[in-house]
């Protein structure tokens, strides 16, 4: 087990090197998380109705509006 660890630290450490080192993926491109924005600061959608239309969950959504909101006040938070 501890040499399989290993190994899998080395091969994380060569893939960070190379810059192919990568956590999930986003489900929303910038341009579309902008659009997302866009579409809430304006009211005319729903939660529900901007998570059909993008394809994503309200979470997402709401995720996406807490960065927003932080991102304009300057709150960091974990």
């Amino acid at each position: 087990a501890d040499l399989i660890s290993m190994r899998t630290r080395e091969g994380m450490k060569v893939a960070k090197a190379n810059g192919r080192l990568r956590g999930k993926q986003p489900k929303l491109s910038v341009k579309q998380e902008a659009h997302l924005l866009e579409l809430h600061d304006a009211g005319e959608h729903t939660m529900t109705e901007m998570a059909e239309l993008f394809s994503i969950s309200r979470s997402t959504i709401y995720r996406a509006v807490e960065r927003d909101q932080r991102k304009k006040t300057g709150t960091i938070t974990p």
